[in-house]
């Protein structure tokens, strides 16, 4: 048998041989030019050849595996750290920061926590007219004006995460602003909530909720059709049961009772029906809570977060449409999406605005008026980051 001999310069360091009990072992192996045999060891040999039973294998063989698994993991994590840097700055250059919350007048008093204005859009921006009439969307791609279809206040602070719902027939009053295309000064005037984000965008929106809540938005974030859509089909549709058929023409949706994996279309028409909602708007807001948090859920499931290609389609879709004010960057999206699986775990609350009328005829169309006491009540508890105390 051809055996090799370690370099002359090369020391070997005898082993304690008292420790090692020989193993039943007979076949010979060769000895590698840099593994230490003590030449005077019993049975070796002088070309420094030895029998498998010489040797002790069990805790080089650990060694090996262990060194293996820390490199390993020493690896994965740079990965990791890598990839999430990567996904930052790619996340980062799409975002549309268009709303300068900084810029706007007569701002709320800072209170205690943070606040999101998370907003549902009409906007039809990334749509063919082809996909906005299969969406059955409404108003054609060109049509002038945004509305709102649902807007939530999102509150996170040291009592632990609110989901608020505001309703957008809700009766205000609009503050004083200047219409961004004519120019003209309007002074205060009572209208529905969605009003404000059609005559002055999401600026006169934020001034509006914060003048009639007292809450300080600290991000806004609004997301359109062609966004919310792309999301759910890009995370494999989003699974939602419901009590009864649900049938609504002009949202184009048909489901039957029980539950169901609904895709981009049908969700987009799940969330903006009311016309099969006993309370309407109220009930709409019900419907867009429930789905939402089902949505954050499916997100944040092992098949999204652990498969490359539907993770960066599902951020991708989303940032395609996503508009945020300045201050809102990739950290601050994310602190959004964890308080948000927070609220659909159990671990947060989910609330309407306290009602005190549906239906009240004015000039502006049927509208809700929301129950003063309980309602300023909620929004002091928020703006003061205490523990809420109204039943979801």
């Amino acid at each position: 048998m051809t055996t090799l001999n370690p370099p002359s310069a090369y020391t070997p360091t005898p082993y304690p041989y008292s420790e090692y009990e020989p193993e039943p072992h007979s076949y010979e192996v060769e000895h590698h030019p840099y593994d230490p045999v003590p030449p005077n060891r019993p049975g070796g040999r002088a070309d420094g050849s030895y029998k498998r039973s010489e040797r002790e294998p069990k805790r080089r063989r650990r060694r090996t595996k262990f060194g293996l698994v820390v490199r390993g993991l020493c690896l994965l994590v740079l990965l990791a750290v890598l990839a999430g840097a990567g996904t930052y700055v790619w996340a980062g250059t799409r975002l549309d920061g268009d709303v300068d919350l900084g810029a706007l007048p007569g701002r709320a008093a800072a209170g205690k926590g943070t606040n999101y204005l998370i907003v549902g859009s009409d906007s039809r921006e990334g749509l063919s007219e082809k996909q906005a009439k299969n969406l059955h969307t409404g108003s054609s791609i060109g049509s002038e004006g945004r509305r709102t279809d649902s807007m939530m206040v999102l509150h996170t602070g040291s009592h632990g995460t609110t989901l608020t719902s505001l309703p957008r027939d809700s009766w205000v009053t609009i503050p004083p602003y200047v219409d961004p295309k004519t120019g003209v000064h309007h002074k205060p005037a009572k209208n529905k909530l969605n009003a404000a984000f059609s005559l002055g965008g999401p600026e006169l929106l934020v001034r509006a909720v914060e003048s009639n809540t007292g809450l300080r938005i600290n991000h806004y974030t609004e997301i359109g059709f062609a966004g919310f859509v792309g999301i759910v089909d890009a995370v494999g549709g989003v699974p939602m049961c419901v009590d009864r058929r649900i049938v609504d023409d002009k949202a184009g949706l048909d489901l039957a009772k029980g539950c169901h994996d609904l895709t981009g279309r049908e969700a987009l028409g799940f969330v903006r029906q009311r016309h099969q909602e006993k309370e309407g708007d109220l009930g709409r807001s019900r419907n867009q809570q429930k789905f939402l948090a089902a949505l954050a859920e499916k997100a944040s499931s092992p098949g999204v977060l652990m498969n490359p290609s539907t993770m960066y389609g599902t951020a991708g879709a989303g940032l395609d449409t996503l508009i945020v004010d300045k201050s809102t960057g990739v950290p601050e999206l994310t602190r959004l999406f964890k308080a948000m699986r927070a609220v659909s775990s159990g671990q947060g609350k989910q609330l309407g605005v306290p009602v005190g009328r549906l239906g009240l005829a004015t000039s502006k169309g049927s509208v809700i008026v929301w129950d003063k006491a309980k309602a300023n009540r909620l929004f002091s508890e928020l703006r003061e980051d205490r523990p809420v105390t109204l039943k979801g």
